[in-house]
């Protein structure tokens, strides 16, 4: 082989090469450019999706925020029509199947028996003396048959209001995760509030009754669940009224937000039994100390009666334990205030 045939071999050896090489760096530069627009046009359309998503979820957002604005607006008129206003109100929260007149029936007894017992006392004929003043008999009398005919059956209904309340707070978890559980099994919210108000026992279920019965009777969900809470003015109830409010008018997942209501309300109630346990002894020390002076004037009186005796047979006597009484009930009601937590 000549030298000029091998020059041209190897020339175009090293020509195939460079082509080679060449194509090599601009076929990969292509596909690696076709792969980067494929995965542009990936990134526009999920950017697009999130954009979208996004523009939903900051359109919930605003229905959300105007929802909460106008529960706001009507927070004045809530806390108004929560307040009793009339004796019927008093009577449903206390849970009394009676009648308006038989209430003003039972307080005028009421009333009937102050005005007896301050005229057996004889406090209601003769009066009495405080420190040269002198309070004639027919305003003691007066005064004890108001106090048993306003006073004492409200705070009997108020008491009786207030126990119940707390029973229906303890069972409300439960209630929740009835609704829960038949949401996520396709039943409609109406039939999951219908088997509450039929298998949960007094007062829940009776509540829930008359909701279902103001539902079944035309009334919205908004204004059966207002006048829900108007009946059980409790903080869960509340928040059980706003969740449901929220829902219907926004949409969303009704189950996921109940559910997370239900844990918060065990959580708030697991906190009140913490704090009950907590402040157990501040209470029993409270009620020490509030029964060592009758316990003391029990014991004076027992030995030497004619020494305390003075205490109601006196003016000075009657003044003494006027002020007593007044600085006990403040130091009471002190202690109450501290050991009293609302969450």
């Amino acid at each position: 082989m000549s030298s000029d045939l091998s020059v041209y071999i190897l020339a175009g050896l090293a020509f195939l090469v460079i082509a080679a090489i060449g194509l090599a760096f601009t076929g990969g530069g292509s596909e690696k450019a076709a792969k980067r627009a494929r995965q542009l046009a990936s990134n526009e359309r999920q950017g697009g999706a999130r954009r979208a998503q996004d523009a939903e979820q900051a359109k919930r957002n605003r229905q959300t925020q105007q929802m909460l604005d106008q529960l706001r607006q009507q927070g004045a008129e809530q806390k108004s029509s929560v307040l009793p206003t009339d004796v019927k109100s008093l009577l449903d929260r206390a849970g009394l199947d009676i009648s308006v007149s038989m209430f003003w029936v039972i307080s005028a007894v009421c009333g009937v028996a102050g005005i007896a017992i301050m005229l057996y006392t004889g406090a209601g004929v003769e009066g009495t003396t405080i420190q040269g003043i002198i309070i004639p008999g027919p305003v003691i009398a007066g005064g004890a048959g108001v106090a048993g005919f306003l006073g004492f059956p409200r705070w009997v209904l108020g008491m009786l209001a207030s126990r119940r309340n707390k029973k229906l707070g303890s069972q409300f978890a439960d209630a929740i995760d009835v609704i829960v559980r038949g949401v996520k099994s396709g039943l409609p919210l109406t039939e999951c509030l219908r088997i509450i108000a039929k298998e949960s026992p007094a007062p829940l279920g009776p509540e829930f009754g008359a909701l279902t019965d103001n539902i079944s009777m035309g009334t919205t969900m908004e204004r059966a669940l207002q006048k829900f809470y108007s009946r059980v003015p409790l903080p869960e109830v509340n928040f059980f009224v706003i969740v449901l409010t929220i829902q219907s008018k926004s949409g969303g997942n009704l189950s996921e937000a109940l559910g997370n209501l239900s844990g918060i309300i065990r959580s708030r109630k697991m906190m009140k039994e913490k704090i009950k346990a907590m402040s157990s002894e501040a209470k029993a020390s409270a009620g020490i100390i509030a029964s060592l002076p009758f316990a003391v004037a029990g014991m004076v009186y027992m030995t030497t009666p004619d020494y305390i005796s003075q205490l109601w047979e006196t003016s000075t006597g009657h003044f003494i334990l006027a002020i007593g009484c007044s600085l006990m009930f403040v130091g009471v009601m002190t202690m109450r205030r501290m050991i009293n937590f609302e969450i």
